[in-house]
C-alpha cells in the first residue's frame, strides 16, 4: 500500500492555486484542525493538508469519520472565497459535486451527491464533505473545505454499524485504486471549477 507523496502530487498538478502547496501527514486529528494550526492571515488560498490517518475525523453535524489508515483520500483546503460567511452551503455543493463527477470521469461510477454534503454510490456513502468558515480580526474570512473519500476499503475496513450504508471506490470497482492518481485528478478538477463555482 503506497503512501502519498507530497512532492509526487504537487509536481503532477503544475500550474495550479488549489494544491500551490501540499503537505502529507502520518497522523493528525483532522486534516481541518491541521489547516487551522497553520494558517495566518498571510498564507495563500490553495494550501492542501492530506492525512493517511486521522485520530479524529470530522463528519457534518459533529458526527465522526471514520478513516482507516492508508485506505483512503482523507485532506482540507484551504480556501480564501469572495463570498459572505453565511454563503458556505455554496462551497460545500461545489465540493461534493466536484467529487462525484471525478468519481464519474475516472471510473465510469455513477456518483450522486445527496444534499447537502455526502456523496453515494448504490446509495452508500462512499465521500463526505465538511466546510467550516472563520473569521479573522482585521483580515478577510477564510474556509477550510475538508474532503473524505473511501478509497481502498474492504468491507471489514468498515466499523460494523456502518458496513451496510457506507461503500468505497475498491468495492465499487471490485478492485484497488492508485490514490495518487485520483488525487490528482480530483484536485484538478477543483482546481479547474472552483473560481467559476464560489471563487
Amino acid at each position: 500500500m503506497s503512501q502519498l507523496d507530497a512532492a509526487q502530487l504537487r509536481a503532477a498538478l503544475g500550474n495550479c492555486i488549489i494544491g500551490r502547496e501540499i503537505v502529507v501527514l502520518e497522523e493528525t486529528t483532522s486534516t481541518n484542525d491541521s489547516i487551522l494550526q497553520r494558517t495566518t492571515s498571510l498564507t495563500p488560498e490553495g494550501l492542501v493538508v492530506f492525512a493517511e490517518h486521522q485520530t479524529a475525523g470530522r463528519g457534518q453535524r459533529g458526527n465522526r469519520w471514520e478513516s482507516a489508515p492508508q485506505k483512503g483520500l482523507w485532506f482540507s483546503i484551504l480556501l480564501r472565497p469572495k463570498i459572505e460567511i453565511d454563503k458556505s452551503a455554496r462551497l460545500t455543493a461545489w465540493a461534493a459535486e466536484t467529487v462525484a463527477r471525478t468519481i464519474h470521469e475516472q471510473f465510469s461510477l455513477g456518483a450522486t451527491v445527496k444534499s447537502p454534503n455526502d456523496v453515494q454510490l448504490d446509495g452508500r456513502k462512499v465521500a463526505g464533505v465538511l466546510v467550516e468558515m472563520r473569521a479573522q480580526e482585521n483580515a478577510p474570512h477564510f474556509a477550510i473545505a475538508g474532503i473524505g473519500i473511501n478509497v481502498n476499503h474492504a468491507a471489514a475496513d468498515f466499523p460494523e454499524e456502518l458496513r451496510s450504508s457506507a461503500t468505497s471506490l475498491a468495492i465499487a470497482l471490485d478492485r484497488q485504486v492508485d490514490r495518487a492518481e485520483f488525487a490528482t485528478a480530483l484536485l484538478r478538477n477543483l482546481d479547474r471549477t472552483y473560481t467559476k463555482s464560489v471563487g
